[in-house]
């Protein structure tokens, strides 16, 4: 077992998104934990902090099961100016009130346009309460309105910055069995999946409507030791409890802590620990 303290942060490309559970805190521990390789797989690509600041692969494909995320990441790679004009048409004061809100996420709910939608998505994203995204069982998306004191800064340094490391990029919606089976000897593997329960704690997993289970955790640490008996190197981050480290069994462990500030409740929040379950490297 490696046991690293958490370095001082270097300045790091930031996402355009906010995201539960987003990684741009830890990249210090995440980034030197990724062996070498060609191609960055990502299965739950999430606000795509590690993607923006792991420069040392030539290319990167990057999953997710969030069809809108994903969609939305197509849409910035292949149409940045369209959906800038779209998107930033929405932020200012006449969107922000409950009612303009609550339009706009019904709206998103039965649009069909992509680009659209795509701009619904990250108005939404930066309007709603703490950033969450949540559907409920119909996937219809229902965070509620998070009232900003102010306008939210339109992030338009972060989705340029974002469009052109996406031109080394391909975009799939998709489980992450799909993704992770993409994979081939020169890839190297990293999974951010939903978290298992910290011991006497309940995290986060309401990503989308189909939830995130025990099966899926197990199914996930079967793919990465059956990788890495490939020759190919799997990272999973999760929280640091008991169940991990029994779940991660024969990966290099890698712990260290991580201080969240986007959650729904309050009192999850602060310094916890993390580990990173490194799998086949050598």
């Amino acid at each position: 077992m490696r046991n690293h303290p958490l370095p001082q942060a270097t300045k790091a490309a930031k996402p355009f998104l906010k995201w539960v559970g987003g990684k741009s805190r830890l990249l210090s521990n995440i980034i030197p934990a990724l062996p070498p390789g060609r191609r960055l797989i990502e299965p739950f690509v999430g606000g795509g902090s590690v993607f923006l600041n792991a420069a040392g692969f030539e290319k990167y494909v990057l999953g997710d099961s969030n069809k809108h995320l994903i969609e939305l990441y197509q849409t910035v790679a292949e149409r940045p100016r369209e959906f800038m004009g779209l998107s930033v048409s929405m932020f200012n004061d006449r969107f922000r009130t409950s009612e303009r809100y609550l339009d706009v996420r019904r709206a998103f709910n039965s649009e069909g346009n992509v680009l659209m939608r795509s701009a619904q998505f990250l108005y939404l994203n930066r309007f709603a309460f703490n950033g969450l995204c949540r559907y409920n069982r119909a996937g219809q998306f229902n965070v509620p309105y998070g009232h900003p004191k102010r306008v939210p800064r339109f992030p338009a340094e972060q989705i340029l910055a974002f469009t052109e490391q996406a031109q080394r990029a391909t975009f799939v919606h998709g489980d992450f069995t799909d993704l992770m089976r993409l994979a081939e000897p020169g890839d190297v593997v990293y999974c951010d999946p939903p978290y298992l329960d910290r011991d006497g704690a309940t995290s986060f997993r309401a990503y989308g409507p189909a939830g995130f289970g025990m099966d899926r955790q197990c199914e996930l640490a079967d793919l990465a030791r059956g990788l890495a008996g490939r020759d190919i190197p799997v990272v999973v981050s999760n929280h640091d409890c008991m169940t991990a480290r029994e779940l991660y069994a024969g990966a290099d462990i890698v712990t260290f802590n991580a201080r969240r500030s986007v959650s729904a409740a309050a009192g999850s929040r602060g310094s916890v620990g993390e580990i990173l379950a490194v799998f086949g490297a050598r």
